[in-house]
């Protein structure tokens, strides 16, 4: 494809790359808003980006718009395509700009203009009739856009603002070829099946309530499975040398300071008052983890020194952003610092690459890397942000693990490695980080007795694996659908009893199984036992049981595995060997 860009060069990319796909979902989106144009021209366009999978568009309608004025928009999108437009680029000056947006009665666009420096030049693109002031890129022609769908619409507020006018937000998406698209929406109903939210509330996982929008309750069945993603996370980390710590969530603003958080993360704490002191509730855990550091003398010898941390923290959300597991207010972050020597930084960073993968790979994801630089908030000089990035780039390299660069999205005191994973059914989730950092050792003045007899100032680590507890089992949850892994299902076991006759005798191999360790419950409702399967069914048990005469007559159990069926009767004892065979490949 050509791409339009905005210095008005023309460069070749595929849909495959990430420019081609941005100019194709982009220009599509021009395409929504130059149909709702023609079709309603007293609308208001806002703002109209690509984003991952597809675009959307805000508007501000006159009318109470809903989906069902989806299909004359896409009709009309069609003939849009069809006209074959060519997508002009040009520059104008303030003046000339403003004129264009007041003729057409663009409030929001103007307001945006108003916000450029003085002398900048306009960027401009036009398709027939239609103009928008954005700086691309975009295709060349209309006809490139062979496939799209508008898929949804939703409420949101003037530049993410709850004080601004609440706009009208069309979702889409496109793709060079119809079968592509179908692909896709494919995809999306799959997803739909496996929305965490949903199945956590089939399944008895968590539960959210309007009384703590943003703060999940785990059900007794979730914790179980909270429990064990933990115990599997302090044994890799005891296996590598960490030593578990637990600070406060409540910690006072002169140390928020300290570490640069007051300042650059002030809107997403939470904060109170304490015999007349500023505290705020902790939005990470690594300024405590500094203190834990400065507690003792520290010497060359004592480094590397990891610290784990599970800790619980609390961040201030927008309510529109909330979502089930995967964004919420409060989360369990498992979290870890290492302070180390320079010389110390190749070796720690690999070990924490080798960790993250080994657990990605234990769970079946695959993943890929970014590497993000600095970001214009930071803090520090510019030879400690390039002695961190160097650190960065030259582990990733000798790993030979491929990575791409991500501007500007390191956090405001390092560089950072993100790992993204992704699942089942093709979606990439941002998990995993570790973050090279000179700067909060510094600003807490932490240091450590070199091999030379002199203090130093050590390096720090800070990395997560899972990303918080909380948004794993969320991925998870969708990853396998519901159906987790024998290890990691909440009830591993259910006993079905033909009738109430052999309660006795299932209820004796529950005592059984659960003498062994295996989670497990017993089904003596006075159902039919077909209609005990189909619910064992729905809660996704990996194995179930059937009790009836014949078993209690020959001491056995007829056993039904999730994927395959109907495995016949065996012995308890041969159960047990069955159970405990998949159980530890898997664990």
């Amino acid at each position: 494809m050509k791409i339009k860009m905005k210095d008005g060069s023309i460069r070749e990319a595929g849909f495959e790359e990430e420019l081609g796909r941005n100019a194709f979902w982009h220009t599509t989106a021009h395409i929504l808003s130059q149909a709702v144009k023609r079709l309603y021209p007293t609308a208001k366009c806002a703002i109209g980006p690509s984003i991952a999978e597809g675009f959307y568009y805000d508007f501000d309608f006159d009318f109470r718009f809903s989906e069902e004025n989806f299909a004359e928009i896409e009709a009309e999108m069609k003939k849009i395509v069809r006209e074959n437009l060519q997508l002009r680029h040009f520059t104008a000056d303030r003046e000339t700009a403003m004129r264009a947006l007041k003729e057409r009665n663009e409030t929001y666009k103007m307001e945006l203009l108003k916000e450029l420096p003085e002398n900048e030049e306009i960027s401009f693109y036009q398709q027939g009739e239609y103009l928008e002031m954005c700086a691309g890129p975009h295709v060349a022609y209309t006809s490139a856009i062979k496939a799209f769908k508008l898929l949804s619409a939703a409420g949101a507020y003037w530049r993410g603002d709850e004080k601004n006018k609440m706009l009208t937000r069309i979702y889409g998406t496109s793709y060079p070829s119809e079968a592509m698209l179908e692909e896709h929406l494919n995809r999306l109903e799959e997803a739909k099946k496996r929305d965490h939210r949903k199945l956590g509330k089939e399944l008895g996982l968590f539960a959210l309530f309007e009384e703590g929008p943003g703060f999940p309750f785990f059900l007794p069945k979730g914790l179980i499975l909270k429990n064990l993603l933990i115990d599997y996370w302090r044994k890799l980390h005891t296996r590598e040398g960490y030593m578990e710590i637990s600070t406060p969530i409540l910690l006072n603003r002169q140390l928020w300071e300290t570490s640069g958080h007051w300042e650059h993360y002030r809107d997403k704490m939470y904060t109170t008052l304490i015999d007349g002191v500023d505290f705020a509730v902790k939005p990470m855990s690594c300024p405590g983890g500094m203190l834990v550091y400065q507690m003792e003398p520290r010497s060359y010898r004592d480094l590397p020194m990891r610290v784990s941390e599970l800790g619980l923290i609390h961040r201030n959300e927008k309510s529109g952003t909330l979502h089930g597991l995967m964004r919420v207010r409060c989360c369990t972050q498992d979290d870890a610092h290492i302070f180390m020597t320079p010389e110390q930084i190749q070796d720690e960073i690999k070990a924490v690459v080798r960790l993250i993968d080994e657990v990605y790979s234990y769970f079946g994801f695959q993943y890929h890397v970014e590497l993000s630089t600095r970001p214009e908030n930071s803090i520090g000089s510019d030879e400690d942000w390039a002695m961190a990035s160097d650190g960065l780039k030259n582990a990733l390299e000798d790993l030979k693990l491929p990575y791409v660069i991500n501007e500007g999205d390191g956090a405001f005191y390092g560089p950072k490695i993100d790992f993204h994973l992704k699942d089942s059914i093709g979606r990439t989730w941002q998990c995993g980080t570790i973050q090279l950092d000179f700067q909060l050792p510094q600003r807490f003045g932490a240091e450590y007795m070199g091999e030379d007899g002199n203090k130093h100032r050590p390096v720090m680590i800070h990395r997560v694996v899972f990303g918080s507890i909380e948004r794993f089992i969320g991925i998870l949850i969708e990853h396998y659908a519901g159906k987790f892994p024998l290890w990691l299902s909440p009830v591993q076991v259910k006993i079905l009893s033909i009738s109430d006759k052999y309660i006795d005798y299932a209820e004796e191999i529950e005592k059984r199984l659960k003498k062994e360790g295996l989670r497990c419950e017993v089904d003596g409702r006075a159902e039919k036992i077909g209609f005990k399967i189909r619910t064992a069914q729905l809660e996704r048990i990996p194995y179930m049981l059937i009790i009836g005469e014949r078993e209690v007559k020959t001491k056995s159990v007829s056993v039904r595995r999730r994927e395959e069926g109907d495995l016949g009767s065996m012995p308890v004892e041969q159960l047990l060997k069955v159970l405990s065979e998949e159980g530890s490949q898997e664990a």
